[in-house]
């Protein structure tokens, strides 16, 4: 950690991902020497190739305007390189290299033969038109499309890419490459190579994972208060799913505040999301404004300020504080699983860890994305398409599968689970042992 500190001192996030990782795998590592003399932790941390570029496109003022692009080819020792793209303003090489580096240890507990990548860009699409946003992604596959392919790397959708982005991203490479490649790039629709539930996959597994954490506390989901955060994908996946399983979710917020929904949020309310999301705004409000007799809208505050059973962070890493956490906890909540990858600063998972709330990591919980991207691609290669409810079979098995590997090695003393040591040795070991039987490259 020192010297990455001191190689990449303003690099916060990737360090935090490290950091988290380093600490819970270090009895473990310490045990095989042989991981020590091949080196294996200095190669892991480290991608194998950032490639980065210039954006350039057209505004609907006529104006050109330039942003930039990156892709973080993290990791193939288990498989093809694997990850989603984001498109916000914030990106930075180091929140990507954070989110790559998450990335390979999510996808090596799906139990599939995927790599870790990540990939992005800091275009903003609040307040851009459906055309501005064709425009910047064809411009952004023009500089990317040489770097992909289904055995290769294979990007899905991130943080302001769904299934609008990855049609007009395939669009263009697909003119690009010159080929009908349906495998290149997942959460494609329905009618051109998308597999069923992916859209709703990365909320649903996290449900079948809370679910799975729940049981083994000797508790039901059925009846509980749930605070999501964020209106996007993730977020109206997890509201779907909560609710059919019982729970019913109290809150959705977004960056102008939180909207509380005293009754539990209703099909209509979610079916607005998807509204919500497309139209770049970006304001929770509208969902007030929609429903004013079942929503109360309180500008500047946060999902965390509703009483609530259990929390689910849906949106951006980092966004629950020591502070919300202990807001929580006053509020009632012993529960808190993170669908957002690293959604928790490291002093508000410590105090869930020592003030009896459940919790679990987000590489763990929000695995059922990528999972059933690997899905989308298994059907590509087949030339088939798999029924929803076979889907969403091996989306539970898959689940199901992570919270044994969880359970297996964050199994402490006392008999407790410690669902984040779990998670990252599980996924370690994998990634580990496979480096070091491929040898030194």
């Amino acid at each position: 950690m020192a010297r990455l500190q001191a190689k990449y001192p303003g690099e916060k996030e990737y360090l935090q991902a490290v950091q988290e990782v380093l600490e819970s795998v270090e009895d473990v590592y310490n045990q095989h020497p042989e991981f020590e003399q091949a080196k294996i932790v200095e190669r892991m941390v480290e991608p194998d190739r950032i490639f980065t570029f210039r954006v350039t496109w057209v505004d609907d003022n006529g104006e050109v305007q330039t942003n930039t692009g990156y892709r973080v080819q993290f990791n193939s020792a288990i498989g093809p390189y694997k990850g989603g793209l984001r498109f916000h303003r914030a990106v930075t090489p180091s929140m990507l290299k954070f989110l790559g580096f998450e990335q390979t240890f999510k996808n090596a507990l799906t139990t599939l033969p995927m790599g870790g990548a990540k990939g992005g860009s800091d275009f903003d699409p609040v307040g851009k038109s459906n055309d501005e946003i064709m425009r910047f992604c064809q411009a952004f596959m023009m500089e990317l499309w040489q770097c992909i392919g289904p055995d290769q790397d294979i990007p899905a959708g991130d943080v302001g890419v769904g299934g609008r982005e990855i049609g007009y991203l395939y669009g263009m490479y697909k003119k690009l490459a010159r080929e009908y490649n349906t495998g290149v790039l997942t959460g494609k629709g329905s009618t051109w190579g998308g597999s069923i539930l992916r859209p709703e996959a990365t909320g649903f597994g996290a449900l079948y994972f809370t679910q799975n954490l729940l049981h083994k506390a000797g508790k039901d989901i059925k009846g509980c208060r749930v605070a999501v955060s964020g209106f996007g994908n993730v977020a109206w996946g997890a509201c779907i799913k909560a609710t059919e399983l019982g729970a019913k979710v109290v809150a959705i917020s977004g960056p102008d505040g939180v909207c509380e929904i005293p009754d539990g949020i209703t099909k209509e309310m979610i079916d607005y999301m998807l509204v919500m999301r497309a139209s770049n705004r970006n304001r929770v409000e509208d969902m007030a404004d929609k429903f004013p007799g079942a929503c109360k809208f309180t500008a500047g505050k946060k999902a965390w300020s509703v009483k609530c059973d259990i929390a689910l962070p849906c949106a951006f890493q980092n966004e629950l504080s020591e502070d919300d956490a202990r807001e929580l906890k006053a509020n009632g909540c012993w529960c808190c699983c993170e669908v957002s990858n690293m959604g928790c600063q490291p002093g508000a998972i410590h105090f869930f860890q020592h003030n009896g709330v459940l919790f679990a990591p987000g590489k763990a919980v929000n695995a059922g994305g990528v999972a059933t991207s690997g899905l989308e691609m298994t059907q590509n290669a087949s030339h088939i398409s798999w029924s929803g409810k076979e889907v969403d079979d091996k989306l539970h098995f898959i689940m199901d599968s992570i919270h044994e590997q969880c359970v297996k090695y964050g199994t402490q003393p006392d008999g407790t689970i410690d669902y984040v040591k779990g998670a990252n040795i599980a996924g370690f070991m994998k990634v580990a042992t496979a480096m070091l039987e491929q040898g030194t490259i």
